[in-house]
């Protein structure tokens, strides 16, 4: 607060020393330079950040001032407010909160269980099952209606999580450290290179799966023919969308006895119904449906994803089904306050 002067330069200096001390923060808050210029000029200027410290400087945010959770509601909000600002590119790291607290509603994690997504953006999935347990399972002690604490004799959920883009990467492991989560965030290609393998080189499996792809994304047909993982064992997917290879690599690292929630475009469930020929995507769903692998489809509203406005589809797959031999169909397309 006494600083106008080498601002960028203490900060930069500040957040690396946190980072050292801390081996989850690594690579996590200390990739930002508030020195950094662009055509010679500073991007934040000493005068903003010093204008910024004196907003946060009018708030006590001590622990004993606040709920333990306020900077990860905190990071959620902003993460929100920045997707809402960035149109269509929001799709690649936001899924609406409406959306992640309703697929968390179905998983409806357990203690214990272990929690994967393979396109995981900024966590927002993964934190929402976190939320949802200490909903369902946490301590009466409660501040705004929301319960804090798991109890120590509960275990608590484990994460884990993959995503190719940098930055969005680095917003993930912000994320789940902030919400103080047991969480493993991966930098790489699910597709190409997953990076959750045992020791005999085969895909970890999970007791959940929860994910929102990108939709109807171009894939080499060389990740599915030259694969080693044994992941497209229904069939290959056609190279105009990866919906249906993404659908099995997530069903491969599913556990048995577990249930996935994935998020997609109405297409994957209905491209090539009706077709006489042959097509890829519809034999692939006909294998799941025929094996009663299909617990529910639910058809979204429109409007509501940042980077469409098509309605969206949750797909939960499940192999262990209580209802034998049925699908739950789910129109949910009018079922929405604005």
């Amino acid at each position: 607060q006494q600083k106008t002067t080498g601002l960028g330069e203490l900060l930069t200096d500040a957040v690396r020393t946190i980072a050292r001390e801390s081996s989850r923060l690594q690579g996590v808050i200390d990739v930002k330079d508030f020195n950094e210029t662009a055509a010679g000029q500073r991007i934040l200027t000493d005068e903003q950040l010093c204008a910024l410290i004196q907003i946060l400087s009018q708030h006590r945010l001590g622990l004993k001032d606040v709920e333990p959770d306020i900077l990860g509601r905190a990071y959620e909000y902003l993460i929100r407010k920045f997707a809402e600002g960035q149109g269509q590119s929001a799709g690649e790291f936001y899924t609406p909160r409406e959306v992640a607290i309703l697929m968390s509603h179905i998983l409806d994690p357990e203690p214990g269980d272990e929690i994967y997504d393979p396109a995981c953006g900024s966590a927002g999935l993964l934190i929402k099952c976190q939320l949802r347990l200490l909903q369902t399972h946490g301590h009466e002690e409660k501040t705004n209606g929301i319960r804090r604490k798991l109890p120590p004799e509960l275990a608590p959920l484990k994460f884990y999580g993959q995503e190719i883009n940098h930055a969005t990467f680095a917003m993930s492991r912000m994320n789940v450290f902030i919400h103080d989560m047991e969480a493993e965030i991966r930098l790489g290609d699910t597709m190409n290179r997953p990076a959750f393998l045992t020791d005999d080189g085969r895909l970890r499996q999970f007791d959940k799966v929860t994910a929102n792809p990108m939709w109807n994304q171009d894939c080499q047909l060389s990740t599915y023919e030259q694969d080693t993982y044994g992941r497209f064992t229904f069939g290959i997917p056609p190279k105009s969308t990866a919906d249906w290879g993404w659908i099995q690599h997530m069903f491969t690292s599913l556990k048995d006895g577990g249930r996935m929630a994935v998020v997609l475009d109405t297409g994957a469930v209905s491209r090539g119904s009706g077709n006489t020929g042959s097509n890829r995507e519809r034999d692939i769903r006909k294998q799941f449906v025929e094996r009663d692998l299909v617990e529910a489809v639910i058809l979204l509203p429109e409007n509501l994803f940042y980077n469409t406005t098509a309605p969206g589809i949750i797909l939960v797959i499940n192999k262990a089904k209580r209802q034998k031999g049925q699908i739950l169909l789910v129109n949910a397309s009018k079922e929405f306050d604005k």
